[in-house]
């Protein structure tokens, strides 16, 4: 526009709407070439750095101190610490890329019986597998000491 394009012009060649253009002008006139810069794109945060830092601290002294029965930590747990905790809520959907930011992954407890015997199963691995595995027998054996008939 400084070259004297009209804002048609200038919203065709950069691929943007005119009205686009036209609040591009009015920035410009209004806080020079600082204004024009992309801000942070998206909704604002809810919690702040320290609130985040302090989150982080809660998952990682464990679902058992935040009074949760199991050291469980599920989506709707970590949304009432939150809400509880700091008083904003957050949906479960968004609460996946707030672990993400403060560097948690989610994890799948393994499926094992409580009543699991670490020692007992080293132990039926080492000697009562092998005694149930099968074993080449005599007969299947080829002996170097057989001839061939034809």
């Amino acid at each position: 526009m400084a070259r004297g394009m009209s804002k048609s012009e200038v919203a065709r060649e950069l691929g943007v709407a005119r009205q686009t253009v036209a609040t591009w002008e009015q920035k410009l006139a209004e806080g020079g070439k600082e204004s024009l810069k992309r801000g942070d794109l998206g909704r604002p945060r809810q919690l702040d750095t320290e609130q985040e830092r302090e989150l982080g601290k809660v998952l990682m002294a464990g679902a058992l101190a935040a009074g949760y029965p199991t050291e469980l930590w599920t989506l709707p747990r970590i949304g009432k610490v939150i809400t509880k905790q700091f008083g904003v809520e957050y949906s479960t959907g968004h609460l996946w890329h707030l672990l993400r930011r403060l560097g948690f992954s989610c994890q799948k407890p393994e499926k094992r019986a409580i009543q699991r015997n670490e020692a007992e199963i080293v132990r039926w691995k080492r000697h009562g597998w092998p005694g149930l595995k099968k074993k080449p027998s005599e007969k299947a054996a080829p002996s170097s000491s057989s001839t061939n008939p034809d």
